[in-house]
């Protein structure tokens, strides 16, 4: 299987996304550093976010080198809601004004079964899954409507629609992002904003990296038959924010591999 490297190395950029911005969370590394580069590939001026300057602009220098535009913020979207409405007036200025596609990639998934989650994780969760892309959208959606056009594409997860006995309060909190995304589409649809869900399945990632080998068990038994990668997201991420997606509201694409959908064995 190939990495994400050599699936980007050889992309070609286009102009799908050309004169639009984008604003992706917790694009810094992983999903949502392919994210940006992928989007900022097609065409789109990208704002990278998360909380480490260093890594953000790392991701900045790799979009400019390959002869994209992008601008590097540091954001904690675990933060109060005052600075995360601070935080997307920040973007909207590094953006000349205006956000058309709005990416809420930023989670965290600490915490494992119910009686051993603390009341700091389970804060963390509410916060940053749930919160942070509630004062977003809040923030953002509505401009994007006064305007008559604009994406939003939230990051789900496949533990969404199926239980497991080793987390309950995240993959509760990626539903919640689902009936969100139904919401937000029924809100704001008829005023031109597209609200979609990628759901990814098993992604390797940095942040997994140290349950790699739990990965490749739990995708043995799928379709893939392996790890999503970030680029696969991305793609999908890409597609919804394109005028190929025209006609699609309020729907969740599974990147999963065929995880939650099948068995094999």
């Amino acid at each position: 299987m190939r990495n994400n490297e050599e699936v980007l190395a050889p992309f070609t950029p286009d102009t799908a996304l050309a004169g639009r911005t984008a604003l992706v969370t917790g694009s810094s590394g992983g999903i949502g550093e392919v994210v940006a580069r992928l989007l900022a590939a097609s065409g789109a001026e990208v704002v990278v976010s998360g909380r480490d300057d260093v890594r953000a602009q790392a991701v900045v220098n790799a979009i400019v080198k390959d002869g994209g535009r992008a601008h590097a913020l540091t954001a904690d979207l675990g933060a109060e809601p005052a600075d995360i409405r601070a935080f997307a007036q920040r973007a909207e200025d590094a953006l000349g004004g205006r956000v058309d596609i709005l990416v809420n990639n930023a989670g965290v998934y600490p915490g494992f079964q119910t009686a051993t989650v603390t009341d700091d994780e389970m804060q963390a969760l509410w916060a940053t899954n749930i919160r942070a892309p509630h004062v977003l959208v809040a923030g953002l959606a509505p401009r994007m409507a006064e305007r008559g056009s604009g994406v939003i594409v939230n990051i789900g997860s496949w533990m969404a629609r199926v239980g497991v006995p080793y987390k309950a309060l995240y993959p509760a909190t990626k539903a919640a992002v689902e009936q969100l995304t139904r919401a937000w589409a029924a809100e704001y649809g008829p005023r031109g904003v597209r609200v979609n869900t990628v759901a990814p399945g098993a992604t390797a990632t940095r942040g997994t990296s140290t349950s790699s080998e739990q990965l490749v068990e739990m995708t043995k038994g799928t379709p893939a038959g392996s790890p999503v990668r970030p680029v696969d997201i991305a793609y999908a991420v890409r597609f919804l924010a394109s005028d190929e997606a025209a006609y699609i509201h309020g729907a969740t694409l599974d990147v999963d591999g065929g995880i939650a959908a099948t068995r094999l064995r």
